[in-house]
């Protein structure tokens, strides 16, 4: 008996001291991970678009052609592949190098997206994408920008337009293109390409500002309700939304106004110098014939063609930073995007609205 619990109490310990072991090593490597995700809190994806056209041309081939065609077609095309690999060994053996200069390297073409909102929320990822792109960009290599947005916040566009700036202080080319919309601060992006592309029936312009904001003071006062407001410097608060506001505020906000109005017109004529700009600047926008017309684009084209033409001459990579976030911040996006959504309707309607450009 007393060897038998001798030897349960010796099984029991090595089982002990087993769990410990493991239960160190779960804490060990839980630690280690949260210390990774606090490190890397996202990355730069890349997507090669010649890879997937490629590959949707072959399934569709597979599709539509009969076995022995699609075998043909398949075979001759990896013939095809194999002689431009050797052709492109066979001409750095002669030039006495196994490295290809920036001239005699294929030109690439990187797509970032960007879809705004009121506040250009992604500029965020947006300024990562671009970091990461001039850390390796070629003078020989294009930025490619898709770009959707109503407009927004005057500061939150301008810094967005500055992103982009960046891309064409580094001597790299920079084309935008819309499908939809690039209006107001989203045209205060567009404007800082080397060149505007544009789907047929985009929306284009609304070089304007807007302000505009309700008053409940006379409500306040038929309530007895007494709102006071203390400010130091005299034009601290020119309108407010509870107070009682003075023809020498709406005066002083008005004044405001234009001068963001025409830092705005001195912005989109210092990038695109061909403009009538007072003809432009009108608050209208415009589809794309008729913003063609008007020079507020370069060419006719939506981003699928530019991008599948791009293609056959051009490496092209799609670039992401995706960050991955917790269920309640992912959550909260989408409260946000959805309070947005209904801001911007709100907005357009003349309901509501800050500075906006």
């Amino acid at each position: 008996m007393i060897e038998f619990l001798f030897e349960y109490g010796l099984f029991a310990a090595k089982l002990s001291t087993f769990v410990v072991a493991i239960l160190i090593v779960i804490v060990a490597s839980v630690a280690t991970t949260r210390r990774v995700r606090k490190s890397m809190k996202g990355h730069i994806e890349t997507i090669k678009v010649n890879d997937e056209l490629e590959a949707m041309r072959t399934a569709l081939d597979a599709g539509v052609s009969d076995p022995d065609t699609f075998k043909q077609h398949f075979k001759l095309k990896q013939k095809e592949k194999k002689l431009e690999r050797k052709a492109r060994k066979k001409s750095l053996k002669k030039v006495g190098s196994d490295k290809e200069t920036d001239a005699e390297q294929k030109p690439r073409v990187f797509i970032l997206d960007f879809k705004g909102d009121l506040r250009a929320l992604a500029v965020a990822r947006l300024r990562k994408e671009i970091t990461a792109v001039l850390s390796m960009a070629r003078v020989s290599d294009e930025v490619v920008v898709r770009l959707e947005s109503h407009g927004g916040m005057v500061h939150a566009y301008g810094l967005a337009s500055s992103q982009l700036q960046r891309i064409k202080d580094n001597g790299v080319g920079l084309t935008v293109c819309v499908d939809k919309i690039a209006a107001s601060g989203g045209y205060m992006m567009a404007c800082v390409a080397n060149k505007i592309l544009a789907a047929p029936f985009a929306i284009l312009g609304s070089i304007g500002v807007i302000a505009q904001l309700p008053n409940f003071n006379r409500l306040l006062k038929k309530h007895d309700i007494d709102f006071e407001m203390i400010t130091a410097g005299e034009y601290k608060r020119t309108l407010t939304i509870l107070g009682e506001n003075t023809d020498k505020g709406r005066e002083k906000f008005t004044e405001e106004i234009e001068d963001l109005h025409l830092l705005f017109k001195e912005f989109v004529i210092q990038h695109r110098p061909g403009l009538d700009i007072e003809q432009v600047a009108t608050g209208e926008s415009w589809f794309g014939q008729r913003a063609l017309d008007r020079a507020l684009v370069d060419e006719l084209i939506t981003s699928d063609q530019y991008i599948v033409n791009a293609c056959e001459t051009a490496d092209v990579f799609e670039v992401r930073y995706v960050e991955k976030k917790p269920l309640p911040e992912r959550l909260g996006i989408v409260v946000q995007d959805t309070a947005d959504g209904l801001l911007m309707r709100w907005w357009e309607r003349g309901a509501f609205s800050r500075f906006f450009s």
